[in-house]
């Protein structure tokens, strides 16, 4: 075998930090795959591939307005059947490849509110589809991930909420025919996840391991070419302590660089739009699938779910000020299934506890009051607002900074072109009385 010509420390360097955002996407991936996959120890464990790990939605202190269902497939030895159940509830299934680019979708908008069977079916696979089943999702790597979202009301919507997500089920193509199981894959030797190695060198070690899951795909032949005459080719032995001193300061260099380009093209106050999708509606550009890996992983397309951060009279904090978000009468968020708008807590965008176990408010909502006029006003303030009506639509807020985004499932043309007007998130420290 020809040794390999290595390339100049210059353009190792270029082509590491190209690699690092490609390839960061794949990492963020895998964290939650080898946790929810791999590791049985880990709290968040689906119990291995082809099994879902659903979520309790409002019994859990989050008390948002969409539970979640996890699984993950391993396609290399045959197709999955991804079966769901009738239901008028919103719920969307979306299947994403191993960079947590979309593969396709099952659900309420993508195929209807019908009870169905969807084959999900590996790079290079053309066997026959089986009678019964209604479409054929394709992915472009090996391993590929399910991420559930499931509308639920609120704690009494839990038992039908569950009824629904007993109704997803995985099986393998053989076991939905009835007949013989094709040999299994090889189990590979699944690396430890440790987070502080997607700063180093080691960052390639991994990608080099998933990188047998990922088949080359024309707009990434360039780069994978550049990567594997560094070694990183999907073959598992890429080695950083066989690098050249030289060689390996230009890999570390070029991991910097990647890592301060995302975090430049991630430094604003404001969530981008638009980050998740197919790699129809991605596109080719790289930093664009990265800032979506870090800012909102596997996010759906706008199509299936529109969100933004209405405008703030300044930075939204609890502890000095309370708020209104009002919809005028006729300008309620035209959506086809539902829409909410949740709170998070900064830094960080992660839900806080409160009084109520409410971190979402919306059309679906138990108990919330219209205006007079039909529009709908929402209070947001840590403090309980003391008016009955106010209370009834009140968020609440932590005493601190905080951020909120309205979703719109399903949203009208209007909202896509930008007709609807986005309302604001307006200071009225009389709504907290």
């Amino acid at each position: 075998m020809a040794e390999r010509t290595l390339p100049t420390a210059e353009d190792a360097r270029r082509t590491a930090a190209e690699a690092w955002i490609w390839g960061y996407p794949l990492l963020a991936d895998y964290r939650n795959l080898y946790a929810q996959a791999v590791d049985p120890t880990d709290p968040g464990s689906a119990g291995g591939f082809g099994s879902f790990r659903h979520d309790a939605g409002p019994v859990a202190p989050d008390g948002a307005d969409i539970a979640h269902s996890t699984a993950w497939l391993d396609l290399r030895a045959e197709p999955w059947v991804l079966s769901v159940p009738a239901t008028d509830r919103y719920h969307v299934l979306a299947v994403h490849d191993l960079d947590t680019v979309h593969a396709g979708f099952v659900g309420s908008r993508a195929t209807g509110r019908e009870a169905g069977h969807h084959l999900v079916a590996g790079p290079g696979w053309t066997g026959p589809v089986p009678d019964g089943v209604s479409g054929v999702l394709h992915t472009a790597t090996h391993l590929a991930g399910v991420l559930g979202r499931t509308h639920v009301a609120g704690p009494d919507d839990v038992p039908g909420l569950r009824a629904v997500q007993e109704g997803y089920r995985l099986r393998p193509l053989s076991a939905f025919t009835d007949t013989a199981a094709p040999h299994p894959a090889e189990e590979p030797v699944w690396p430890v996840w440790r987070e502080e190695e997607t700063g180093t060198v080691e960052f390639f070690t991994v990608l080099d391991f998933l990188l047998r899951f990922f088949p080359v795909l024309a707009a990434d032949r360039d780069l994978r070419t550049r990567l594997a005459a560094l070694g990183v080719d999907g073959g598992g032995e890429f080695e950083p302590a066989a690098l050249s001193p030289e060689l390996r300061a230009a890999l570390e260099a070029g991991v910097a660089d990647g890592r301060t380009r995302l975090a430049e093209a991630t430094a604003g106050t404001t969530r981008p739009a638009g980050l998740g999708g197919t790699r129809a509606e991605l596109g080719a550009d790289p930093l664009r699938r990265a800032i979506g890996a870090h800012e909102d992983l596997y996010g759906l397309p706008e199509v299936e779910v529109w969100q933004r951060d209405p405008a703030a009279d300044g930075p939204p904090d609890g502890a000095r000020h309370a708020y209104t978000l009002r919809f005028a009468p006729g300008q309620l968020p035209p959506a086809r299934f539902l829409w909410s708008a949740s709170l998070y807590g900064l830094p960080g965008r992660r839900f806080t506890e409160n009084a109520i176990g409410r971190s979402a408010i919306g059309d679906r909502t138990p108990g919330i009051l219209y205006d007079d006029d039909g529009g709908l006003t929402v209070y947001v303030a840590h403090r309980r607002p003391a008016d009955a009506k106010r209370a009834a639509n009140w968020l609440p807020a932590p005493a601190g900074p905080f951020a909120v985004t309205l979703r719109l499932y399903g949203p009208d043309p209007s909202v896509l072109d930008g007709r609807w007007p986005l309302p604001r998130l307006t200071r009225d420290d009389g709504a907290d009385g």
